[in-house]
């Protein structure tokens, strides 16, 4: 859309991201002859592309889903396993989060009787 002579905040509007970034985007094109990103510094991702769609997809199903399952039935392609933590980073960039379960007393139906009365009595 640059070459063809569109202006920047067109394109970006076009493409739903900043000017800034479209400008840096020209100007990489203009050093490098691409757009690709280049190697950086930096510890590599654990997990591929594979794994982040399906612990995407397994929490949209199942949004009550705990980060430690997901890490536990993960399909293990390149890696042998990964951490709660590792879900939880994927999920915070997808925009989603893990459930943490509650650890309560379970309420019989003794118990709801009981918060019944108590409920009419206290009415």
């Amino acid at each position: 859309m640059l070459q063809r002579g569109v202006r920047t905040a067109e394109v970006a509007r076009a493409i739903h991201c900043n000017v800034h970034t479209v400008r840096h985007l020209r100007q990489r094109y203009r050093k490098t002859g691409r757009t690709a990103d280049r190697p950086h510094s930096g510890r590599p991702c654990v997990t591929t592309p594979a794994q982040d769609r399906y612990i995407r997809t397994s929490h949209l199903r199942d949004k009550y889903r705990m980060a430690t399952t997901t890490a536990r039935v993960t399909p293990e392609t390149h890696n042998t396993s990964i951490s709660a933590q590792t879900v939880h980073n994927r999920l915070r960039e997808a925009g989603l989060r893990a459930c943490r379960p509650v650890v309560r007393q379970v309420l019989t139906k003794h118990h709801r009787q009981q918060r019944h009365l108590w409920a009419q009595t206290h009415c």
